[in-house]
């Protein structure tokens, strides 16, 4: 395998703007690929996360990285928005799209944890639904042609957790990444006649630029944050969920895991990269090991 085998291939992240969508995109992008990059937050304008992470800037990270990445401004819960990106697309790439990374969320402010269904705002609720599942829906209904139209291509799901995790432990949230599991599951159907590949895949402890503010660290003393919540030490960087897509986007075999629900730790080992720091953070079993309270030490599990 080359250091760029994506050259020459057209990639489309949504919710390219911080935190897993960047590091896909970033990751695409030091494969060689053209990616587009999309979200609400730009540099003229914050969206209602109120973050500083812009896709301008995750653009320029693509590009530094070795690909090509463009910025376009799109919220995706609005089909017209959706349609001109595709048609935008469409028309300078000529008609190419090789990877569809559905990784629009924005749901933090809208999840509440501590609350069962009946005592949750029953509006946000359903705007969490809208932002979370209806955008990949309407985001995969405009792009998909495009695959069809070449008989093949790659969509990645991003969700939190696989296929056969139980209750997430609050409705709206579960509600949302089990759909969007579900939605991989119903896209390979529908796909697998014409060549192209639909899956769904996690992160493990994901250490975006929110959970590092979260803890109150930054990249390089993240470490810190483990006396806060002792499985911040199983954490991951953006990069090697990055890595995950960048792998699948060049394997020639892709297609025998149409319909899967993978995890970046499962796919690690599949295909041998590892996280930003040369380690193998496998936050699965780690987590399987210790939720019963058994102490485990991190070091086994990177």
């Amino acid at each position: 395998m080359t250091d760029r085998p994506l050259a020459g291939q057209v990639a489309l992240v949504s919710g390219a703007t911080r935190g897993g969508g960047r590091g896909i995109a970033v990751q695409l992008g030091a494969a060689g690929a053209t990616v587009y990059v999309t979200g609400r937050s730009t540099a003229a304008a914050r969206s209602p996360m109120n973050r500083p992470e812009t896709i301008e800037q995750t653009a320029e990270l693509v590009t530094a990285a070795g690909g090509r990445g463009i910025a376009v401004a799109v919220d995706h819960t609005d089909s017209a928005q959706v349609r001109d990106l595709v048609e935008r697309l469409a028309r300078e790439q000529d008609g190419r799209l090789d990877v569809l990374v559905n990784n629009v969320w924005g749901g933090d402010p809208l999840t509440v944890w501590d609350k069962p269904l009946w005592e949750q705002p029953l509006e946000e609720g359903l705007q969490l639904q809208r932002q979370a599942v209806h955008s990949h829906i309407i985001t995969s209904w405009h792009a998909l042609p495009l695959m069809v139209a070449r008989r093949q291509g790659l969509v990645v799901e991003v969700t939190d957790g696989t296929a056969d995790m139980g209750y997430r432990g609050t409705f709206f949230y579960d509600l949302a990444k089990a759909s969007v599991i579900r939605a991989a599951l119903a896209q390979a159907g529908d796909l697998r006649p014409h060549g192209v590949t639909a899956l769904a895949l996690t992160p493990g402890f994901l250490r975006s630029e929110a959970m590092l503010d979260h803890f109150g660290v930054t990249e390089p003393t993240w470490r810190d944050g483990i006396a806060k919540d002792p499985y911040f030490a199983m954490s991951e960087t953006p990069a090697y969920v990055g890595r995950a897509v960048a792998a699948l986007a060049a394997d020639p075999e892709v297609s025998r895991w149409t319909g899967e629900s993978l995890s970046s730790w499962r796919l690690a080992k599949e295909y041998g990269f590892a996280d930003a720091d040369g380690s193998r953070p496998d936050w699965g079993a780690y987590y399987a090991a210790t939720r019963d309270g058994t102490p485990a030490d991190p070091a086994d599990y990177r």
